[in-house]
């Protein structure tokens, strides 16, 4: 290679890996927010004497795996029937419009107050349902659940009595994983899941910044949502538009780490997928929506520069991109040397990768005492997923940039269907165009993996290898939910500790 060449292929080199790592300092930051304000439990001022009305809302399309455990749970919510109003927002057009009304009627012969609304016309997708029930929902206090959750009895109380501070707008509780150890794919995105769940949201929270509500599981004061200009749906994450609508009008959001409500983690590969484009592309759209908006507020510097970072951390995807273009001429076209080990490999494995184990592994340990230990034979698998992941969210980030408009796609809930019932449901993730394009870099990495073992460059072949599995796991997981593979579930595991916040799990 000619010098000039040299020089500009390092110079594209240092420059992606020096925008990986500034994302790798702010995951550092939201570790140190967690840590710092980890103690700071949410307290309600006090309790309604008298509990109000509450109106629970289920916005659902096509869920007839799922729905009846849902209402299930919902009528078993330890709170008052006569201040509880149950909305069906049902914009379903398969068995589910059955299912529905016969639950409706069910629930009514309970003593239950049901309004089941059965749309047709699916405009604004779920914020459209949300926005058109909301001004016949009569409670002042509007709780949401998706299809695949489970709340808890106690849930409502435990939620209800923190909207007695009059400046809170929205209480969030945190996601739990019904399926977390059905297969790796699952627990890798528990993982994935829990770093958001557990240290972003809390972090964020606890430490006075906006924080998003999750869509689901959480419950919102209804004044609230009509001070914020209502439910919008010109983005895929409506929930993210109106949180940051609301808490720039000086709402007080609330999130409770400790109060859990399981759900359903998608079971395969094409689910997954299509539900990551969708949360990818919509925080992309609520950024190019509000971030003029967030910076001409009255916020603080503080709040509106952790607000951005929020807002653009899938940015690093397209990072991602100039990653894997970079991975052949990084490790065969440059002269190995001390001295690019020492200002280059090292400062980008520790701020670009060791940032990333240890905020995930710190997301174990602040659950039940050393699951960060329990954790670490998957960091490899999680950081390779990640690699594979980016071409499929890439692609959102681009479609978002270049005003590319898509449906809302819902992500296909099963429910206690088994692998082969799932098979053949009706219910299917779509396939992309990105699938080939895996394809074609999972052969690649594989050619890449190959060289570097001819060559013998043995440093270099687990980093290549990850980008090679990361590739292999996700062509290989669309392929198997259309061929009949053996499912790579996980081994049993041992019983796990309490819960817990000890100071050993931040360490």
């Amino acid at each position: 290679m000619s010098e000039w060449n040299v020089t500009l292929w390092l110079a594209c080199y240092v420059a992606v890996f020096a925008g990986l790592s500034v994302f790798g300092i702010h995951r550092l930051r939201i570790l140190w927010l967690y840590a710092r304000h980890r103690k700071e439990e949410p307290k309600p001022l006090k309790k309604f004497e008298d509990l109000p009305l509450v109106t629970v809302q289920l916005p659902l399309f096509n869920e007839m795996h799922v729905i009846e455990r849902l209402l299930h749970a919902v009528a078993r919510l330890d709170y008052p029937k006569d201040k509880l109003q149950i909305q069906i927002l049902d914009d379903s057009t398969d068995e589910t419009v059955t299912v529905c009304e016969e639950a409706t009627e069910q629930l009514r012969k309970q003593g239950f107050d049901v309004e089941y609304r059965h749309r047709t016309d699916r405009t604004g997708f779920k914020a459209g349902a949300l926005e058109a029930a909301t001004p016949t929902a009569k409670g002042d206090y509007l709780l949401i659940f998706d299809a695949d959750f489970v709340p808890q009895p106690e849930l409502l109380k435990e939620l209800i009595h923190h909207f007695t501070d009059p400046k809170v707008g929205m209480v969030q509780a945190r996601w739990g994983h019904l399926n977390e150890k059905e297969s790796l794919l699952t627990r890798l995105q528990a993982m994935m899941l829990d770093g958001h769940l557990v240290l972003e949201q809390a972090g964020r929270s606890r430490s006075g910044h906006f924080f998003n509500f999750n869509g689901t599981a959480g419950m919102w004061r209804k004044q609230c949502i009509v001070d914020a200009g209502g439910w919008e749906h010109d983005t895929l994450t409506e929930d993210m538009d109106l949180s940051y609508r609301a808490q720039m009008k000086g709402w007080r959001f609330v999130y409770l780490k400790d109060v859990v409500v399981p759900a359903e983690l998608p079971p395969d590969m094409d689910g997954f997928k299509s539900q990551q484009h969708r949360w990818t592309k919509g925080s992309i759209q609520v950024c190019k929506k509000i971030f003029k908006k967030v910076w001409t507020s009255e916020e603080s510097v503080g709040i509106k520069i952790e607000a951005t970072a929020h807002l653009g951390a899938n940015f690093a995807y397209l990072l991602m991109f100039g990653v894997l273009v970079l991975v052949y001429p990084a490790n065969f076209m440059f002269q190995n040397s001390w001295l690019k080990a020492v200002l280059l490999d090292i400062p980008v494995f520790l701020f670009a990768t060791v940032s990333v184990i240890v905020f995930y592994l710190a997301a174990q340990g602040a659950q039940r005492p050393w699951g960060w230990l329990r954790a670490l034979p998957y960091l490899p698998l999680l950081l390779a997923l990640g690699i594979g992941m980016s071409i499929n969210n890439g692609k959102a980030v681009l479609e978002a940039l270049f005003n590319r408009q898509s449906d809302f796609v819902r992500t296909p809930k099963y429910g206690e269907q088994t692998a082969p019932k799932r098979r053949r449901s009706k219910y299917k993730a779509a396939r992309s165009i990105t699938f080939w394009l895996e394809v074609s870099l999972a052969v690649y990495f594989s050619w890449l993996v190959f060289a570097a073992l001819r060559n013998g460059q043995w440093i270099s072949v687990p980093f290549l290898a990850m980008f090679q599995f990361g590739f292999l796991y996700v062509v290989l997981g669309s392929v198997s939910k259309w061929v009949n593979f053996p499912s790579w579930t996980l081994p049993p595991s041992p019983p796990e500790e309490p819960t817990s916040d000890s100071d050993p799990a931040i360490a």
